[in-house]
């Protein structure tokens, strides 16, 4: 199965470079989340991963990306709402974290915004702690809600404690 080739496309031009965002926006179910486009790497069909012991139930295993070892994680799952049963139309991101690469599953990749950096708002108080622990932001984009996702808080407490 191809990767996806991500462009990076100009804007209409409302937008300076220096006051925005470029983000990559999936769904997973109703809602649309988002991540920096900068730290995509690659978006690919759902292969199934190899499951790893003593991992967090939004840990589905591991990939072997051209010779790297990545680790996936299910959004669904990380945000409490149960394991994804995967289909063909499921997708991975790969995405760069601190030098590492790790993947999440995801419903469907839906679009590329530009926003302005002053258009991300804080998590509303009185949300549950996940979505303001594992959202560093909301944007209000087409009459839509995106929320943007806080990549280093999606993958910490992976492995179980022993």
């Amino acid at each position: 199965m191809e990767a996806m080739h991500l462009s990076n496309e100009a804007g209409d031009g409302e937008v300076s470079e220096v006051d925005s965002l470029q983000l990559i926006a999936f769904s997973i179910d109703e809602q649309t989340y988002s991540v920096e486009i900068t730290t995509v790497r690659e978006i690919r069909a759902w292969n199934g991963a190899t499951p790893l012991p003593n991992t967090r139930e939004f840990v589905r295993g591991v990939i072997n990306l051209r010779g790297t070892i990545v680790p996936i994680f299910d959004l669904r799952a990380r945000f409490g709402e149960g394991k994804t049963e995967p289909t063909k139309t499921h997708v991975v991101v790969v995405m760069s974290v601190d030098e590492k690469f790790v993947g999440i599953l995801v419903d469907a990749v839906s679009d590329i915004l530009t926003v302005k950096k002053s258009d991300v708002h804080p998590v509303p108080e009185g949300n549950s702690s996940s979505d303001n622990e594992l959202l560093r932001g909301i944007i209000t984009h087409d009459s839509r809600m995106v929320g943007l996702i806080d990549l280093h808080a999606i993958v910490d407490g992976a492995k179980l404690e022993e």
